[in-house]
Formats: C-alpha cells, structure tokens, sequence
C-alpha cells in the first residue's frame, strides 16, 4: 500500500511540474513578445535567457548572442555562443561571432568567421569586410582579391557606414573600396605615393564628403612632403 501511494504521489508531483514547466514556458514566451513590442532589449534578453533554461535550443541562444551583439554588448554575445569556428553554426551565430570578434579588435579570428560567411552567400558587403580585416593582418594580396571582387559587384544604392567622426556616415559602397585599394597600394609600393592618392581621389570624386578618405589622402600627401624636404637636406 505504501508503496502504492508513494507511486501515486510521484505521479503527481512529475505532473506538477510539468505543469509548472508549461506554465513559465508560456509566460516568458508571452513576456518576450511583450518586451519586443515595447522594444525593451534587456526585457528580451531576460526572457530569452529564461527560455533557454527551461527548454534549451541553439536556435535560441544564437538569437540571444545576436541581440547582445546588436546592443555592442559583444563580450557577452561571445560569452554565450563561443568563438570556435564550427561547421554546424548557424548563419546567425557565425555573424555574432564575426561582428563580434572584429568589434574587440580580434581581426584574425573575426577573419576566419567572415570567410566561412562568404563561402556561404559572397556579396560586396562581406568582401568589404574581409578586404578591411586582411589590410590589418597584412594579407594586401587577398585583400586586392577581395577589393576587385567588390568594386565589380557594388551597386550604386550600395552603402557603407562610418564611425571615425562623432557623427556617423555612408558612403557609397564602391568609394569605399577604392578607398581600400588606395591603402593596399600604398602598402605595397610605399615609395609610390601618388598612385595611392590617385585611389583616394577616385573615391572623394564619387563621394566629395567621404571623410577617412580625406584624412588618408592628408597623410599620404604629408609623408611625400615629409619625404621630399628629407632628400633635399642629404
């Protein structure tokens, strides 16, 4: 009989929570949709994170790392999916983790998760991409491969944002390139100058506002007059 009753009561207290189980399930899953429609990013993470420990899914926490990443919080986006370069990785996660990686200014493992992205779906924006990150590990052949491959395919509605200003800006996608090639030009053949400037021109000719473009064509200039004047002393 004891026996019996102590089944019965296992019984009820695994059916109790299961209940319970299914009951916060829907409330943090009603809670999350409430938190997106006010736009409360740490309502969303809350939920989220709630959601995964009840009911654990990678397709949630991809989606927890990304939003974690969208609000430049990108330690803790890492933090949740890792930095490991796996083949199973969403599109989501190996975006995070690219993003991510190049915002805490790890440009060679950030590299490697953009090349698997560009395998998957290449396009001009993420050739951009790997063009910027291989000029900063010094690839300036890869890099050219890159550029060519993203001038040829930018579009004219095509834009690229920048933040070296206090205010951010675009650019049309192809004056950024060139603005690119300039740099990979200079790095190649430092003593020819003015072939580097001419890329910097071709990119202020598309986009006259193109601020970085101005500040690099500065200080090529600088460099040949600093140049100059050291040949005219020996």
């Amino acid at each position: 009989m004891k026996r019996f009753l102590l089944a019965v009561a296992l019984m009820g207290s695994l059916s109790t929570f299961a209940q319970t189980q299914s009951d916060l399930l829907k409330h943090y899953e009603d809670f999350y949709y409430q938190m997106r429609m006010q736009g409360d990013v740490d309502g969303i993470i809350n939920a989220l994170t709630h959601l995964h420990v009840l009911a654990p899914s990678q397709a949630r926490l991809d989606t927890l790392a990304y939003i974690y990443a969208d609000d430049n919080r990108h330690m803790q986006a890492l933090n949740t999916i890792g930095i490991e370069k796996k083949a199973t990785d969403s599109d989501l996660a190996v975006q995070v983790k690219a993003i991510s990686l190049k915002a805490i200014n790890q440009p060679k493992r950030a590299l490697e998760h953009f090349e698997v992205l560009y395998q998957r779906n290449p396009n001009a924006y993420l050739a951009y991409e790997l063009a910027d990150l291989k000029i900063q590990t010094g690839d300036n052949t890869g890099a050219l491969t890159n550029i060519e491959y993203g001038i040829a395919n930018a579009k004219d509605d095509m834009k690229y944002a920048f933040y070296e200003r206090q205010q951010p800006y675009e650019v049309p996608l192809k004056a950024a390139f060139l603005h690119l090639k300039g740099l990979v030009q200079f790095n190649t053949d430092k003593e020819n100058i003015d072939a580097a400037v001419a890329f910097m021109d071709e990119a202020l000719a598309i986009e006259p506002n193109f601020n970085l473009a101005g500040l690099s064509k500065q200080a090529l200039l600088s460099r040949k007059e600093k140049a100059a004047e050291e040949n005219k002393e020996e």
